[in-house]
Protein backbone atom coordinates (compact mmCIF):
# COMPACT_ATOMS: atom_id res chain seq x y z
CA UNK A 1 0.00 0.00 0.00
CA UNK A 2 1.24 3.50 -0.83
CA UNK A 3 2.72 5.42 2.10
CA UNK A 4 2.31 9.17 2.70
CA UNK A 5 5.72 10.23 1.43
CA UNK A 6 5.59 13.83 0.21
CA UNK A 7 7.94 16.56 -0.89
CA UNK A 8 8.56 19.44 1.49
CA UNK A 9 6.35 21.73 -0.57
CA UNK A 10 3.45 19.25 -0.31
CA UNK A 11 2.92 19.66 -4.06
CA UNK A 12 2.44 17.68 -6.21
CA UNK A 13 0.69 14.94 -4.28
CA UNK A 14 1.83 11.59 -5.68
CA UNK A 15 1.27 8.34 -3.77
CA UNK A 16 4.56 6.68 -2.89
CA UNK A 17 5.59 3.25 -1.66
CA UNK A 18 8.62 3.05 0.60
CA UNK A 19 11.28 0.36 1.11
CA UNK A 20 13.47 1.14 4.11
CA UNK A 21 17.18 0.33 4.27
CA UNK A 22 18.84 -0.45 7.60
CA UNK A 23 22.44 -1.41 6.71
CA UNK A 24 24.87 -0.07 4.16
CA UNK A 25 25.83 -3.57 3.04
CA UNK A 26 22.28 -4.37 1.97
CA UNK A 27 21.85 -5.15 -1.70
CA UNK A 28 20.09 -2.70 -3.98
CA UNK A 29 16.39 -3.58 -3.43
CA UNK A 30 15.06 -6.06 -5.99
CA UNK A 31 11.77 -4.37 -6.81
CA UNK A 32 9.70 -4.48 -9.97
CA UNK A 33 9.33 -1.14 -11.71
CA UNK A 34 11.11 2.16 -11.24
CA UNK A 35 12.66 3.26 -7.97
CA UNK A 36 14.20 6.42 -6.55
CA UNK A 37 16.55 6.91 -3.57
CA UNK A 38 15.19 9.22 -0.86
CA UNK A 39 16.83 11.03 2.04
CA UNK A 40 14.82 13.14 4.48
CA UNK A 41 12.36 14.47 1.90
CA UNK A 42 13.39 18.13 2.14
CA UNK A 43 13.39 18.73 -1.61
CA UNK A 44 10.56 21.14 -2.34
CA UNK A 45 9.17 19.70 -5.57
CA UNK A 46 9.02 16.37 -7.38
CA UNK A 47 12.73 15.55 -7.64
CA UNK A 48 12.28 13.41 -4.49
CA UNK A 49 9.14 11.66 -5.75
CA UNK A 50 8.97 8.52 -7.87
CA UNK A 51 5.87 8.78 -10.03
CA UNK A 52 4.00 5.43 -9.83
CA UNK A 53 7.17 3.96 -8.31
CA UNK A 54 8.95 3.04 -5.13
CA UNK A 55 11.17 5.14 -2.89
CA UNK A 56 14.29 3.60 -1.37
CA UNK A 57 14.20 5.23 2.06
CA UNK A 58 17.84 5.62 3.14
CA UNK A 59 17.27 7.33 6.50
CA UNK A 60 18.20 4.10 8.26
CA UNK A 61 21.76 4.50 6.98
CA UNK A 62 22.61 6.99 9.72
CA UNK A 63 25.87 5.85 11.30
CA UNK A 64 29.33 7.36 11.59
CA UNK A 65 32.07 5.28 10.00
CA UNK A 66 35.09 7.32 11.10
CA UNK A 67 36.07 10.80 12.20
CA UNK A 68 39.58 12.18 12.65
CA UNK A 69 39.41 15.19 15.04
CA UNK A 70 42.94 16.21 14.09
CA UNK A 71 42.25 16.57 10.35
CA UNK A 72 38.47 17.06 10.18
CA UNK A 73 38.05 14.16 7.79
CA UNK A 74 34.75 12.38 8.33
CA UNK A 75 33.16 9.26 6.84
CA UNK A 76 29.51 8.39 7.42
CA UNK A 77 26.55 6.62 5.93
CA UNK A 78 24.55 8.65 3.45
CA UNK A 79 21.34 8.74 5.50
CA UNK A 80 22.97 10.71 8.32
CA UNK A 81 21.53 14.17 8.93
CA UNK A 82 23.78 17.22 8.82
CA UNK A 83 22.42 17.98 12.30
CA UNK A 84 23.94 14.78 13.65
CA UNK A 85 27.33 15.61 12.14
CA UNK A 86 27.30 19.08 13.69
CA UNK A 87 26.31 17.75 17.10
CA UNK A 88 29.52 15.71 17.09
CA UNK A 89 31.91 17.96 15.17
CA UNK A 90 31.21 21.44 16.59
CA UNK A 91 32.30 20.60 20.19
CA UNK A 92 35.51 19.23 18.65
CA UNK A 93 36.21 22.40 16.67
CA UNK A 94 34.99 21.41 13.20
CA UNK A 95 32.14 22.65 11.00
CA UNK A 96 30.51 21.76 7.72
CA UNK A 97 32.18 23.89 5.03
CA UNK A 98 28.85 24.31 3.22
CA UNK A 99 25.36 23.98 4.65
CA UNK A 100 21.94 24.99 3.33
CA UNK A 101 19.23 26.75 5.35
CA UNK A 102 18.26 23.56 7.16
CA UNK A 103 20.42 21.03 8.96
CA UNK A 104 17.68 18.40 8.62
CA UNK A 105 18.86 16.97 5.32
CA UNK A 106 20.91 13.84 4.74
CA UNK A 107 24.46 13.69 3.46
CA UNK A 108 23.23 11.75 0.43
CA UNK A 109 20.65 14.43 -0.28
CA UNK A 110 23.25 17.18 0.11
CA UNK A 111 25.41 15.46 -2.51
CA UNK A 112 22.54 14.60 -4.85
CA UNK A 113 21.40 18.24 -4.88
CA UNK A 114 24.88 19.77 -4.52
CA UNK A 115 23.44 22.12 -1.93
CA UNK A 116 24.79 25.59 -1.30
CA UNK A 117 24.70 28.01 1.61
CA UNK A 118 25.37 31.60 2.55
CA UNK A 119 29.09 31.28 1.79
CA UNK A 120 29.33 30.15 -1.82
CA UNK A 121 31.66 33.11 -2.47
CA UNK A 122 34.14 31.48 -0.03
CA UNK A 123 33.55 27.71 -0.14
CA UNK A 124 31.58 26.88 -3.26
CA UNK A 125 28.90 24.19 -2.95
CA UNK A 126 28.71 20.96 -0.95
CA UNK A 127 30.26 18.91 -3.73
CA UNK A 128 33.53 20.82 -3.47
CA UNK A 129 34.14 19.19 -0.08
CA UNK A 130 33.16 15.61 -0.91
CA UNK A 131 36.28 13.43 -0.93
CA UNK A 132 34.48 10.38 -2.22
CA UNK A 133 31.37 8.21 -1.92
CA UNK A 134 30.17 4.68 -2.49
CA UNK A 135 27.42 4.23 -5.06
CA UNK A 136 25.14 1.18 -5.27
CA UNK A 137 23.74 0.49 -8.75
CA UNK A 138 20.70 -1.61 -9.57
CA UNK A 139 22.86 -4.19 -11.37
CA UNK A 140 24.45 -5.09 -8.04
CA UNK A 141 27.69 -3.16 -8.45
CA UNK A 142 29.21 -1.12 -5.62
CA UNK A 143 31.33 1.67 -7.05
CA UNK A 144 33.84 3.83 -5.20
CA UNK A 145 33.72 7.33 -6.73
CA UNK A 146 36.25 10.14 -6.35
CA UNK A 147 37.54 12.81 -8.71
CA UNK A 148 40.24 10.37 -9.81
CA UNK A 149 38.12 7.21 -9.81
CA UNK A 150 34.96 6.91 -11.91
CA UNK A 151 35.51 10.23 -13.64
CA UNK A 152 32.05 10.11 -15.25
CA UNK A 153 29.95 8.96 -12.29
CA UNK A 154 31.53 11.36 -9.78
CA UNK A 155 30.37 14.62 -11.46
CA UNK A 156 27.13 13.02 -12.61
CA UNK A 157 26.20 12.04 -9.04
CA UNK A 158 27.06 15.43 -7.49
CA UNK A 159 23.91 17.41 -8.20
CA UNK A 160 22.54 14.36 -10.04
CA UNK A 161 19.24 14.25 -8.11
CA UNK A 162 19.77 10.64 -7.02
CA UNK A 163 19.46 9.34 -10.58
CA UNK A 164 22.86 7.62 -10.91
CA UNK A 165 22.38 5.16 -8.05
CA UNK A 166 21.98 4.93 -4.29
CA UNK A 167 24.67 6.84 -2.39
CA UNK A 168 25.52 4.47 0.46
CA UNK A 169 28.29 6.34 2.29
CA UNK A 170 30.50 9.40 1.84
CA UNK A 171 33.72 11.01 3.02
CA UNK A 172 33.74 14.74 3.75
CA UNK A 173 36.35 17.32 4.65
CA UNK A 174 35.22 19.64 7.47
CA UNK A 175 36.68 23.08 8.28
CA UNK A 176 38.10 24.25 11.64
CA UNK A 177 36.21 26.69 13.87
CA UNK A 178 36.80 28.12 17.35
CA UNK A 179 33.29 27.76 18.71
CA UNK A 180 29.57 27.47 18.11
CA UNK A 181 28.90 31.20 17.89
CA UNK A 182 28.86 33.71 15.04
CA UNK A 183 29.63 37.43 15.04
CA UNK A 184 26.65 38.79 13.08
CA UNK A 185 26.08 42.24 11.61
CA UNK A 186 22.59 43.28 10.50
CA UNK A 187 22.01 46.16 8.06
CA UNK A 188 18.67 47.47 6.80
CA UNK A 189 18.91 48.70 3.19
CA UNK A 190 16.49 50.77 1.14
CA UNK A 191 16.65 49.44 -2.42
CA UNK A 192 18.06 46.78 -4.71
CA UNK A 193 21.13 48.78 -5.64
CA UNK A 194 22.11 48.93 -1.98
CA UNK A 195 21.99 45.13 -1.79
CA UNK A 196 24.53 44.73 -4.59
CA UNK A 197 26.81 47.32 -3.01
CA UNK A 198 26.63 45.58 0.38
CA UNK A 199 27.31 42.19 -1.18
CA UNK A 200 30.39 43.44 -3.02
CA UNK A 201 31.74 44.95 0.19
CA UNK A 202 30.84 42.05 2.48
CA UNK A 203 31.88 39.06 0.39
CA UNK A 204 35.50 40.17 0.72
CA UNK A 205 35.39 40.21 4.52
CA UNK A 206 32.70 37.80 5.74
CA UNK A 207 32.11 34.05 5.59
CA UNK A 208 28.31 34.26 5.42
CA UNK A 209 26.29 36.89 3.54
CA UNK A 210 22.59 36.90 2.69
CA UNK A 211 19.60 39.25 2.51
CA UNK A 212 15.89 39.05 3.19
CA UNK A 213 13.94 40.99 0.57
CA UNK A 214 10.55 42.67 0.84
CA UNK A 215 9.29 41.33 -2.47
CA UNK A 216 6.10 43.42 -2.36
CA UNK A 217 7.87 46.79 -2.11
CA UNK A 218 7.55 48.96 -5.20
CA UNK A 219 8.83 52.20 -6.69
CA UNK A 220 11.98 53.61 -5.13
CA UNK A 221 11.76 50.97 -2.36
CA UNK A 222 11.81 48.03 -4.77
CA UNK A 223 14.24 45.42 -3.47
CA UNK A 224 14.53 46.86 0.03
CA UNK A 225 15.45 44.42 2.75
CA UNK A 226 17.66 43.34 5.62
CA UNK A 227 21.25 42.22 4.99
CA UNK A 228 23.22 40.02 7.37
CA UNK A 229 26.89 39.12 7.30
CA UNK A 230 28.71 36.91 9.75
CA UNK A 231 31.97 35.23 10.68
CA UNK A 232 32.71 32.44 13.13
CA UNK A 233 33.61 33.92 16.50
CA UNK A 234 35.99 33.02 19.32
CA UNK A 235 33.66 34.42 21.94
CA UNK A 236 30.57 32.68 23.29
CA UNK A 237 27.12 34.15 23.68
CA UNK A 238 24.30 33.40 26.07
CA UNK A 239 21.94 30.48 26.05
CA UNK A 240 21.80 27.96 23.27
CA UNK A 241 18.64 27.92 21.11
CA UNK A 242 15.50 26.39 22.55
CA UNK A 243 14.15 23.07 21.36
CA UNK A 244 12.17 23.41 18.12
CA UNK A 245 8.44 24.03 18.32
CA UNK A 246 6.15 22.08 16.03
CA UNK A 247 3.23 23.24 13.90
CA UNK A 248 0.63 20.74 15.17
CA UNK A 249 -1.72 20.70 12.17
CA UNK A 250 -2.33 21.98 8.68
CA UNK A 251 -4.84 24.87 8.58
CA UNK A 252 -7.77 24.34 6.19
CA UNK A 253 -6.89 27.59 4.39
CA UNK A 254 -3.42 29.05 4.11
CA UNK A 255 -2.96 32.09 6.37
CA UNK A 256 -0.33 33.32 3.89
CA UNK A 257 -2.17 35.79 1.65
CA UNK A 258 -1.80 39.30 0.26
CA UNK A 259 -2.94 41.01 3.46
CA UNK A 260 -0.78 38.99 5.84
CA UNK A 261 2.21 39.21 3.48
CA UNK A 262 2.12 42.99 3.36
CA UNK A 263 1.71 43.26 7.12
CA UNK A 264 4.50 40.77 7.81
CA UNK A 265 6.93 42.30 5.31
CA UNK A 266 6.39 45.81 6.64
CA UNK A 267 6.80 44.67 10.25
CA UNK A 268 9.87 42.56 9.50
CA UNK A 269 11.55 45.38 7.60
CA UNK A 270 10.90 47.91 10.39
CA UNK A 271 11.71 45.57 13.27
CA UNK A 272 14.38 47.10 15.56
CA UNK A 273 17.58 45.06 15.50
CA UNK A 274 20.94 45.25 17.16
CA UNK A 275 23.48 46.20 14.49
CA UNK A 276 25.89 43.58 15.84
CA UNK A 277 25.32 40.49 17.96
CA UNK A 278 26.66 37.08 18.90
CA UNK A 279 24.36 34.34 17.62
CA UNK A 280 24.53 30.59 17.95
CA UNK A 281 25.14 28.90 14.62
CA UNK A 282 21.74 27.19 14.80
CA UNK A 283 19.99 30.53 15.30
CA UNK A 284 21.69 32.29 12.42
CA UNK A 285 22.14 29.54 9.84
CA UNK A 286 18.98 27.53 10.49
CA UNK A 287 16.23 29.92 11.67
CA UNK A 288 13.40 27.86 10.16
CA UNK A 289 14.54 24.71 11.94
CA UNK A 290 13.22 26.33 15.13
CA UNK A 291 9.71 25.67 13.76
CA UNK A 292 9.24 22.04 12.80
CA UNK A 293 6.76 21.31 10.00
CA UNK A 294 6.61 24.98 9.03
CA UNK A 295 5.55 23.88 5.56
CA UNK A 296 2.09 23.18 7.01
CA UNK A 297 1.49 26.92 7.30
CA UNK A 298 0.83 27.06 3.57
CA UNK A 299 -2.31 24.97 3.92
CA UNK A 300 -3.45 21.70 2.36
CA UNK A 301 -2.58 22.73 -1.20
CA UNK A 302 1.05 23.27 -0.24
CA UNK A 303 3.43 25.77 -1.77
CA UNK A 304 5.84 26.20 -4.65
CA UNK A 305 9.34 27.55 -4.34
CA UNK A 306 11.05 29.38 -7.15
CA UNK A 307 14.80 29.76 -6.83
CA UNK A 308 16.77 31.14 -9.72
CA UNK A 309 20.29 32.28 -10.50
CA UNK A 310 21.18 34.89 -13.11
CA UNK A 311 24.63 36.09 -14.22
CA UNK A 312 26.10 39.05 -12.35
CA UNK A 313 26.10 41.24 -15.46
CA UNK A 314 22.34 40.90 -15.91
CA UNK A 315 21.42 40.50 -12.23
CA UNK A 316 20.35 44.08 -11.38
CA UNK A 317 17.99 44.32 -14.34
CA UNK A 318 16.68 40.76 -13.98
CA UNK A 319 16.04 41.06 -10.24
CA UNK A 320 14.17 44.33 -10.74
CA UNK A 321 12.00 42.64 -13.35
CA UNK A 322 11.34 39.62 -11.11
CA UNK A 323 10.49 41.71 -8.06
CA UNK A 324 8.38 44.04 -10.17
CA UNK A 325 6.37 41.11 -11.54
CA UNK A 326 5.79 39.73 -8.03
CA UNK A 327 4.75 43.10 -6.62
CA UNK A 328 2.40 43.63 -9.56
CA UNK A 329 0.80 40.22 -8.96
CA UNK A 330 0.50 40.94 -5.22
CA UNK A 331 1.29 37.30 -4.54
CA UNK A 332 4.67 37.49 -2.88
CA UNK A 333 6.69 35.57 -0.34
CA UNK A 334 7.54 36.06 3.31
CA UNK A 335 10.70 34.01 2.78
CA UNK A 336 12.44 35.90 -0.01
CA UNK A 337 16.19 35.29 0.14
CA UNK A 338 18.70 37.05 -2.11
CA UNK A 339 22.41 36.27 -2.19
CA UNK A 340 25.41 36.28 -4.50
CA UNK A 341 27.24 33.19 -5.71
CA UNK A 342 30.98 33.31 -6.20
CA UNK A 343 33.07 32.38 -9.22
CA UNK A 344 33.80 28.78 -8.20
CA UNK A 345 32.40 26.45 -10.90
CA UNK A 346 30.35 23.49 -9.71
CA UNK A 347 31.80 19.99 -9.67
CA UNK A 348 28.56 18.38 -10.82
CA UNK A 349 26.99 18.19 -14.26
CA UNK A 350 23.77 19.65 -12.85
CA UNK A 351 25.25 21.89 -10.14
CA UNK A 352 22.92 24.86 -9.72
CA UNK A 353 25.26 27.51 -8.23
CA UNK A 354 27.12 29.60 -10.77
CA UNK A 355 28.48 33.16 -10.70
CA UNK A 356 25.67 35.65 -10.19
CA UNK A 357 22.69 36.48 -8.00
CA UNK A 358 20.24 33.94 -6.62
CA UNK A 359 16.72 34.71 -5.40
CA UNK A 360 14.56 32.13 -3.58
CA UNK A 361 10.83 32.66 -2.97
CA UNK A 362 7.94 30.62 -1.55
CA UNK A 363 4.43 30.94 -3.01
CA UNK A 364 1.25 29.38 -1.58
CA UNK A 365 -0.20 27.24 -4.34
CA UNK A 366 -3.37 28.93 -5.58
CA UNK A 367 -3.74 27.06 -8.85
CA UNK A 368 -3.39 28.55 -12.37
CA UNK A 369 -2.57 32.06 -11.15
CA UNK A 370 0.49 30.80 -9.24
CA UNK A 371 1.66 28.71 -12.16
CA UNK A 372 1.24 31.65 -14.54
CA UNK A 373 3.29 33.94 -12.29
CA UNK A 374 6.11 31.40 -12.01
CA UNK A 375 6.11 30.88 -15.78
CA UNK A 376 6.52 34.65 -16.11
CA UNK A 377 9.47 34.57 -13.72
CA UNK A 378 11.00 31.70 -15.72
CA UNK A 379 10.87 33.82 -18.88
CA UNK A 380 12.74 36.63 -17.13
CA UNK A 381 15.37 34.20 -15.85
CA UNK A 382 15.84 32.57 -19.25
CA UNK A 383 16.09 35.97 -20.93
CA UNK A 384 18.90 36.85 -18.52
CA UNK A 385 20.79 33.62 -19.23
CA UNK A 386 20.00 32.05 -15.86
CA UNK A 387 18.61 28.81 -14.46
CA UNK A 388 15.94 27.52 -12.05
CA UNK A 389 16.96 25.18 -9.19
CA UNK A 390 15.72 21.59 -9.84
CA UNK A 391 15.73 20.62 -6.14
CA UNK A 392 13.12 23.27 -5.43
CA UNK A 393 11.01 22.97 -8.56
CA UNK A 394 7.66 21.27 -9.20
CA UNK A 395 6.50 22.80 -12.47
CA UNK A 396 9.10 24.33 -14.80
CA UNK A 397 8.95 23.25 -18.43
CA UNK A 398 11.41 20.84 -19.99
CA UNK A 399 12.69 23.63 -22.23
CA UNK A 400 13.41 25.87 -19.24
CA UNK A 401 15.29 23.07 -17.48
CA UNK A 402 17.33 22.04 -20.50
CA UNK A 403 18.35 25.61 -21.33
CA UNK A 404 19.55 26.12 -17.77
CA UNK A 405 21.37 22.78 -17.60
CA UNK A 406 22.81 21.97 -21.03
CA UNK A 407 24.77 18.98 -19.67
CA UNK A 408 21.58 17.11 -18.77
CA UNK A 409 22.15 14.56 -21.56
CA UNK A 410 25.46 13.51 -19.98
CA UNK A 411 23.54 12.75 -16.78
CA UNK A 412 20.93 10.81 -18.73
CA UNK A 413 23.74 8.73 -20.23
CA UNK A 414 24.96 7.72 -16.74
CA UNK A 415 21.52 7.42 -15.09
CA UNK A 416 20.83 4.05 -13.50
CA UNK A 417 18.24 2.53 -15.87
CA UNK A 418 16.02 1.46 -12.96
CA UNK A 419 15.94 4.90 -11.32
CA UNK A 420 13.47 7.58 -12.35
CA UNK A 421 11.92 10.59 -10.60
CA UNK A 422 8.73 12.45 -11.39
CA UNK A 423 10.90 15.51 -12.02
CA UNK A 424 13.20 13.81 -14.52
CA UNK A 425 10.32 12.30 -16.48
CA UNK A 426 8.61 15.69 -16.58
CA UNK A 427 11.57 17.68 -17.88
CA UNK A 428 12.87 15.08 -20.34
CA UNK A 429 9.66 13.39 -21.52
CA UNK A 430 9.45 15.29 -24.82
CA UNK A 431 13.04 14.40 -25.78
CA UNK A 432 12.79 10.63 -25.76
CA UNK A 433 10.30 8.03 -26.87
CA UNK A 434 8.15 6.61 -24.12
CA UNK A 435 7.70 2.83 -24.24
Amino acid sequence: MAEPYTSWGLYPKLPQRGVTLSWRNQAFPAIAGEVLPRGNGRSYGDSCLAENGTLIDARGLDRFISFDPTTGRLACEAGMLLADILDVSVPRGWFLPVTPGTRLITVGGAIANDVHGKNHHRRGSFGHHVLGFELARSDGRRIRCTQDEEAELFPATIGGLGLTGLIVSAELQLVPIEGAWLDVETIRFEDLGSFFALSTESDATHEYTVAWIDCLAQGSALGRGVFTRANHARASGGREPRAPRRIPLTPPISPVNGWTLRAFNELYYRLPRAPRSLQHYRTHLYPLDALRDWNRLYGPRGFLQHQCVVPATSAPEAMRAILGAIAEAGDGSMLAVLKMFGDMPGRGLLSFPRPGASLALDFPFRGPSTLALLDRLDRIVMGAGGAVYPAKDARMSGETFRRGFPDWQKLEATRDPKIMSAFWRRVTADTRKES
